[in-house]
């Protein structure tokens, strides 16, 4: 496998290249997690990976709960199933704790405090009550506890690991939070090396060819973790060695496609390249891109980040900037003309694009 086709492989492996999942809860699934920071980015991801996406199935799914937003690893929000929740914050959340563990001090928040802070969200939250995190606020100052800012929001943080808490339906745009037990009834419960080889076969299955480091960085894990992980789903997984690196991926990945001018409008930490530390994240190009490309939204051709996209919506319309590093062909630019549209049909908007010259 030569390089060039690592990228080929995760694009399909990530379903980007082929589409086969009807519903946001088997992409997730899928994938494991979904990195989901920026909400609305995170809901174009999956309609990415999807039949029939539009914004609204995507909406309906959080709504209704079969998709779930919590902080699960790094830390960051991702999505996830009910079904895995418990057993994934249970592997992952000492983890993110320990990265907490700084912020917990400064903040003067200690496991006594996080004891009792958790007994009263839970307590505010019984019966299917959504509350939002400024409401929890109020119900933990009443209770004795100093929570705004910062503080509240670890404080809700660690309630989130603990899995006292995830995300409940949204009340407008305001995000809520509800009680995982009534969330997510059916969560199933994994001992810590069978939730290991879970996440491990899901990671390599779901985004390979990847390198140890790279699950490493995408779930917090140690190395040890990630080699024992390995160690364990190893029937399921083949590897190959290209330019001193070993990449993992699964035994039923088919052959490389050839290169296609496909073109991919790619959210903000989508997870073609949140996933792996070994991707190229540094280009810069047409408009400023970020030195990490990750933070910035990309249009890919044939695997490859060839610029930068921005979109803002005005009077029912989604104007789409394209910043590409270098001009684009005719085919190209048809490519990234016919993505730009896809993305208007799943927000449901008529689209206009404009460009940046590259720069």
């Amino acid at each position: 496998m030569a390089a060039t086709a690592i990228a080929l492989q995760r694009l399909y492996q990530q379903r980007l290249s082929q589409n086969q999942f009807a519903t946001p809860g088997e992409i997730v699934a899928w994938l494991g997690a979904v990195q989901a920071q920026d909400y609305l980015g995170a809901k174009w991801a999956l309609g990415l990976r999807m039949q029939n996406a539009t914004d609204g199935v995507i909406e309906r799914a959080f709504t209704e709960g079969t998709i779930l937003r919590t902080h699960v690893m790094r830390p960051t929000w991702h999505f996830v199933t009910p079904a895995d929740i418990r057993w994934m914050l249970e592997l992952t959340a000492p983890r993110v704790n320990a990265v907490n563990a700084h912020m917990y001090r400064q903040l003067e928040l200690d496991d006594a405090l996080f004891l009792h802070s958790n007994v009263v969200i839970a307590k505010a939250l019984q019966g299917g009550q959504q509350l939002t995190r400024a409401e929890l606020g109020s119900a933990l100052v009443e209770a004795g506890i100093a929570a705004e800012g910062m503080r509240l929001g670890y404080i809700v943080h660690r309630a989130e690991l603990d899995a006292v808490v995830c995300s409940g339906p949204r009340r407008g745009k305001q995000f809520t939070y509800a009680l995982l037990d009534e969330r997510a009834p059916q969560a199933r419960i994994l001992q810590r090396d069978e939730a290991l080889a879970e996440l491990t076969r899901r990671y390599y299955t779901g985004h390979g060819p990847a390198t140890v480091r790279d699950f490493v960085w995408w779930s917090g894990l140690t190395v040890a973790d990630a080699k024992a992980g390995l160690e364990m789903v190893a029937s399921d997984l083949t590897h190959e060695v290209i330019d001193g690196q070993t990449y993992w991926f699964s035994t039923s990945m088919p052959p490389v496609a050839e290169p296609s001018q496909t073109a991919f409008l790619l959210p903000t930490y989508d997870e073609f390249l949140i996933g792996f530390s070994s991707f190229d994240k540094s280009r810069a190009g047409g408009r400023g891109a970020s030195k990490n490309l990750v933070f910035d939204s990309t249009i890919v051709i044939g695997g490859q980040v060839v610029g930068t996209w921005r979109r803002t919506f005005k009077q029912g319309t989604a104007v789409i900037e394209l910043a590409p590093f270098a001009p684009l062909t005719t085919a190209e630019a048809e490519a990234v003309t016919a993505a730009a549209q896809r993305y208007g049909e799943f927000v449901g908007m008529s689209v206009v694009c404009t460009y940046i010259t590259p720069g």
